[in-house]
């Protein structure tokens, strides 16, 4: 009965908290361009230009995808720079998501699922990611156009994915 419940309230948190990112990441976004590296990545993104070296593939592709929605030259830099704020509030999602899948795990060699568990796994991911939106060196990539903040959705897709295999690794199919 509580996992059918956990489930249903880990979904809905991980995408209030998912909602509650990008909401302030968007109101915070880099409208323009800042004065390091992505300034480079907006103009290459904009033109699928080559930029310094390793540079970022497939950053500059989806912020070209981004670029393409833009009403108007002058905004073009706001749509590049919504690919990060866009990429942090998933890695928000994903970071919630594989929190509450630790925290289960190990409150499960304890005790079994119950209302007191569920809570306090599900309060203490919420508070974990949240905290994790407000930190300074994380808003600040988010809200510019870098390529940190898409590392770090691939890294927290990566987790969550592996997490999530070990869940059920043992079940037979």
């Amino acid at each position: 009965m509580y996992l059918q419940s956990f489930k249903k309230w880990n979904l809905l948190l991980g995408w209030i908290i998912f909602f509650i990112a990008l909401i302030v990441y968007t109101i915070t976004v880099e409208p323009t361009v800042s004065f390091w590296d992505s300034g480079e990545y907006i103009s290459t993104s904009a033109k699928l230009q080559i930029a310094h070296p390793p540079g970022a593939p497939l950053y500059q592709l989806t912020g070209a995808f981004f670029a393409m929605f833009a009403s108007g030259k002058e905004n073009i830099a706001f749509m590049v720079n919504m690919v990060s704020v866009l990429s942090a509030a998933f890695t928000i999602l994903f970071m919630f998501w594989s929190l509450t899948l630790l925290l289960k795990s190990i409150t499960s060699q304890f005790s079994e699922l119950n209302k007191q568990n569920t809570i306090m796994v599900l309060g203490s991911a919420a508070i974990g990611s949240l905290t994790f939106v407000f930190t300074d060196s994380f808003w600040f990539n988010a809200t510019e156009a870098e390529v940190y903040a898409m590392a770090s959705l691939f890294i927290a897709i990566s987790l969550w994915a592996g997490l999530r295999w070990g869940e059920d690794m043992h079940k037979p199919r």
